[in-house]
């Protein structure tokens, strides 16, 4: 049987990955685009985008009680991934509950005037995750909103990492001591997207 992270790396090489010519948000221009909303908003990739998520996780051990991120990409990450972790404590009390945080560009101008969005707890440990990570501006942006509310970023976690030169290091500055994990490189997308092509050729 097929891991929940093979399965969805098999659905976003067929749903979220395009090659052509793209103009990409940090400026730049590449031969591919992954679109993973297409993918986390999926009803069976968001399912398995929380399984995926928890299962690295447990593996590397981190500890938190929130998950949160820059809206909108990891908007669907942060939910699947909560719902996820209240289905597995049905069936094992001793699994840790996730709650879900969102982090807006700005503080909003009226009502409690919050940037965090859901959970937020001074104290509190938080894994930030994105969609795609590139340049890493948006994970840094999150780190910082987590930082700036008092809450301790236990780790870093994107679903597809573009490798591009600056992206990694960037975001492991920001991080500091929290682990930057992904659950796939883009070439991992790119190849297992060029082996379907050819097994339906």
């Amino acid at each position: 049987m097929p891991t929940n992270a093979q399965q969805l790396l098999s659905l976003l090489a067929r749903t979220s990955f395009k090659l052509g010519q793209f103009k990409l948000s940090s400026g730049g221009t590449s031969d591919y685009y992954i679109d993973c909303r297409t993918t986390t908003l999926h009803a069976e990739g968001g399912r398995l985008t929380g399984e995926a998520f928890l299962d690295l996780i447990n593996e590397k051990k981190v500890h938190a009680e929130a998950v949160g991120g820059l809206t909108m990409g990891a908007d669907p990450i942060v939910s699947n991934v909560a719902t996820a972790s209240a289905w597995r404590a049905q069936s094992n009390p001793s699994a840790p509950l996730i709650n879900g945080s969102l982090d807006r560009n700005a503080e909003k101008a009226h009502g409690t005037g919050r940037r965090i969005e859901g959970f937020c707890r001074e104290g509190a440990r938080v894994i930030i995750v994105d969609d795609v990570c590139t340049t890493g501006a948006s994970t840094i942006n999150a780190i910082e909103a987590a930082r700036e509310a008092g809450m301790i970023v236990a780790a870093v976690i994107c679903i597809v990492e573009r490798e591009e030169a600056n992206g990694r290091p960037a975001v492991e500055q920001a991080a500091k001591d929290a682990p930057f994990l992904r659950l796939f490189s883009a070439n991992e997308v790119r190849a297992e997207h060029v082996r379907q092509l050819e097994s339906t050729s």
